[in-house]
């Protein structure tokens, strides 16, 4: 797992270890990248993490959804990137100087790697929770759709939404922007002559 250091003060790369052999094999510890968005604190299984990279450089895809913010090259791959906050439908906030990209590894329809890209206000720390420490998600009161939240985190007395990444990042969406962005960057029969 490749995890570039943010320009966050909060966010160490140290704090990216992978889970030991017994945490994982236990099922009583999990780990959570946290993140903010529109002030509300909320986890991504760390699992599902590929790297962190500081907002640069989107280009945006005609016609998309408003959610989905355009692609980046990634080392050669063509990424799409969504808004976090546009897609819970709120207000996006303005560019700043902690703003991230997070590159998340889902699983399209034939089990196949993908990566996408999230944006958000900023990157915080990897936590652990206990299995106990999980809630189930709530059925209604949450600020986001309930198909998007794996669980809630109970961290002292606060709550925090942990994100199902799998429906959040929709690939039937996101493919169409992967499809078109890599027809807008091949080069055509007469690009070559």
């Amino acid at each position: 797992m490749s995890l570039m250091k943010n320009n966050s003060k909060d966010f160490k790369e140290s704090d990216m270890s992978k889970p030991t052999n017994e945490s994982i094999s236990s099922g009583n510890v999990q780990q959570f990248l946290t993140f903010v968005l529109n002030d509300e604190t909320y986890g991504v299984g760390i699992l599902h993490i590929r790297e962190i990279i500081e907002y640069d450089n989107l280009t945006r895809v005609p016609l998309m959804p408003d959610f989905i913010s355009g692609v980046i090259n990634l080392r050669g791959n063509v990424v799409p990137v969504i808004n976090l906050a546009r897609r819970f439908e709120h207000q996006a906030k303005e560019i700043g100087k902690r703003t991230s990209i997070i590159i998340i590894d889902i699983k399209d329809q034939d089990g196949e790697s993908v990566e996408v890209g999230m944006v958000v206000d900023i990157v915080n720390e990897v936590i652990e929770l206990a299995d106990s420490d999980i809630a189930a998600a709530p059925m209604f009161g949450a600020k986001i759709r309930t198909d998007f939240i794996q669980g809630m985190g109970k961290i002292d007395d606060k709550l925090m939404i942990l994100l199902d990444v799998n429906h959040v990042l929709s690939i039937n969406e996101l493919s169409a922007v992967t499809n078109i962005a890599e027809e807008l960057t091949t080069p055509t029969k007469s690009d070559t002559l």
